[in-house]
C-alpha cells in the first residue's frame, strides 16, 4: 500500500514539475529568468491565483481558456504535465519495479533516480522549444552537460571513459553533418545534444537511439509530407527526435541491443 502511494505522489509530483518547465519554456521564449515573478497569462499578462495553476485541472475546469482574458490556452501546458508525469512514473518504475514486493530504497538508488528526474526535465524543456522554434536552448543544454558529467564522473567512474568517448562520438558525428552541409543537414546545437546523450547513455545504448531518432524522424517526415504539411526542403526539428530515442535507449537499449545481434545469429 505504501509503496503504491509512492508512485502516486511520484505522477502528481510530476504534474506540478510540468507545469513548471511550462513556465521555464515560456520564460525561455520571452528571455526572462524562471527563477523570479508569479506566473501570468501570456495573451493578458494577468498574474495567475493558484486555482489557476492545478496541472490539467484548471485547463478543463477553465475550458481551455484564461479566466481573465478568454482567450485559449495552448494544448502545450496539459500536455506536457501529463507527459511529465507519465515519464516520471515510469522512471520511477524502472528504478523500483512496481511489481516487486521487496523495493531496495537505498541511497544509491534514490540519488540515481533524483538524477534521472532531473535529466528528464532538461531533455523535455529541449523537446518542446526545439519543436516549437528549431532552436536548442544553450542555456538549458550546457548545464544539463556539466550536470550529467560530474554524475557520471563520482557515480560510475570506473565506466566514465565509455560514457565520455559515447558523447564525444555522437556530438562529433551531428558537428561533422553540420560541417559538411553548411548548416543544411543539422543545426549546430544538434552536437552539443549529441555529446550530452552519450554522456548519458554510453555506448552501445547511444548508437541504438542515434539509429531511432533517424528512424522515427524519417517515418514522421514522410507522414507529414504524405499529408501535406511538409516539404522535401522544409526544416524539420531533429531535437525531439534525438530525445525520444534516448529515451526509449535508455529503458530498452539492452534488449533491443541483444534483439538486433540475435537477428544476425550472433548470441
Amino acid at each position: 500500500m505504501v509503496f503504491n502511494l509512492f508512485f502516486v505522489v511520484v505522477f502528481v509530483f510530476g504534474l506540478f514539475v510540468g507545469s513548471f518547465l511550462n513556465c521555464v519554456v515560456y520564460r525561455l521564449e520571452v528571455k526572462k529568468s524562471f527563477l523570479q515573478g508569479r506566473s501570468f497569462c501570456p495573451k493578458c499578462r494577468h498574474t495567475l491565483a493558484w486555482y489557476d495553476l492545478i496541472p490539467v485541472l484548471s485547463f478543463v475546469f477553465l475550458r481551455g481558456k484564461c479566466r481573465y482574458c478568454n482567450k485559449k490556452i495552448s494544448w502545450q501546458y496539459p500536455v506536457a504535465e501529463l507527459a511529465t508525469g507519465l515519464v516520471f512514473l515510469i522512471i520511477s518504475n524502472f528504478q523500483f519495479p512496481i511489481f516487486n514486493q521487496f523495493p531496495i530504497f537505498e541511497f544509491s538508488n534514490i540519488a540515481n533516480l533524483i538524477f534521472l528526474l532531473v535529466i528528464v526535465c532538461f531533455l523535455e524543456i529541449i523537446f518542446i522549444y526545439d519543436l516549437k522554434h528549431y532552436i536548442i536552448p544553450s542555456r538549458i543544454i550546457y548545464p544539463a552537460i556539466v550536470i550529467v558529467f560530474l554524475y557520471q564522473l563520482f557515480g560510475n567512474y570506473p565506466f566514465i571513459l565509455n560514457f565520455v568517448f559515447a558523447g564525444l562520438a555522437a556530438g562529433g558525428f551531428f558537428f561533422l553533418l553540420w560541417l559538411v552541409s553548411g548548416g543544411r543537414w543539422m543545426g549546430f546545437a544538434d552536437a552539443p545534444l549529441g555529446f550530452l546523450l552519450g554522456l548519458w547513455l554510453g555506448f552501445p545504448e547511444i548508437l541504438i537511439a542515434l539509429f531511432l531518432a533517424f528512424f522515427i524522424g524519417s517515418a514522421v517526415g514522410l507522414i507529414l509530407i504524405g499529408l501535406g504539411k511538409k516539404k522535401m526542403k522544409s526544416p524539420v526539428a531533429f531535437g525531439p527526435f534525438l530525445v525520444a530515442g534516448a529515451f526509449i535507449a535508455f529503458l530498452w537499449g539492452e534488449k533491443l541491443w541483444s534483439i538486433y545481434f540475435s537477428f544476425l545469429g550472433i548470441a
